[in-house]
């Protein structure tokens, strides 16, 4: 089967990937410096909601089981 995207067979599949990781890496222009922080913290808040209802849920389903 032909390849008819790049038939001179020199595609590299990583080179986009580079110049992707490239463009994120740069330092934004502006002093945009604490928008990283401030994403960081998002998950483990997710994270900690998600516990505490996990365990809600556990103890209605023991507390319904046992009345």
């Amino acid at each position: 089967m032909a390849d008819n995207q790049n038939p001179q067979g020199n595609y590299d599949p990583a080179g986009s990937t580079q110049m992707f990781r490239a463009f994120v890496d740069e330092t934004p222009s502006g002093g945009r410096q604490a928008a990283p922080a401030a994403v960081s913290s998002g998950p483990r808040v997710g994270v900690i909601v998600g516990v505490i209802a996990a365990v809600a849920v556990v103890a209605a389903v023991v507390w319904l089981a046992l009345s």
